[in-house]
């Protein structure tokens, strides 16, 4: 699902401020802020991958609180993104478990492969590359997330299969 970059369109409504809504019901009716995280997130799948300023605002303005609060949020957690990504963005586990086991030559392969570097995304914005920390599938290193799904006991063979399998 994704919608138009485009500032100064009311993207909560819809099916968004529906999803939005089901989040703000779990809480008590003093306690919107409580639903920023999600809210951001949702905004953000829908407006393909980050966000905006004008997004945030009107997050702020539809969660009752302060457009310095909802940025706050947004650039504490490194989930967010506020610069266009690729449809698939890859992050890559950097961490102990995973550098120790090969995180940092896939790393440079990935990047020789897709002729991009970190936080940049392919020519065909396919695909951008983003280093994260720990993703908690330590046993599995070196490891990666594409979405929502984990790609573990990575090798350049296993990358290279997944990539080709994207569309």
């Amino acid at each position: 699902m994704s919608t138009a970059n485009s500032e100064n369109i009311n993207i909560i409504q819809g099916d968004v401020k529906t999803r939005i809504d089901r989040w703000l019901a779990r809480y008590p009716d003093d306690q919107k802020q409580s639903a920023v995280i999600a809210a951001l997130r949702i905004v953000q799948e829908v407006n393909g991958g980050h966000l905006t300023r004008d997004l945030m605002d009107q997050v702020a303005a539809y969660l009752d609180m302060t457009p310095i609060s909802v940025y706050e949020v947004a650039t504490f957690y490194s989930n967010f993104e506020h610069k266009p990504v690729g449809r698939h963005k890859i992050c890559l586990c950097t961490n102990i478990s995973c550098m120790l086991r090969g995180s940092d030559e896939l790393l440079d392969y990935l990047q020789k492969k897709l002729g991009v570097g970190v936080g940049e995304v392919t020519q065909d914005g396919k695909f951008s590359i983003k280093k994260v920390e720990c993703l908690g599938a330590c046993g599995g290193a070196p490891m990666m997330q594409i979405g929502k799904v984990y790609y573990e006991d990575l090798t350049e063979t296993r990358l290279d299969d997944i990539l080709d399998n994207l569309e």
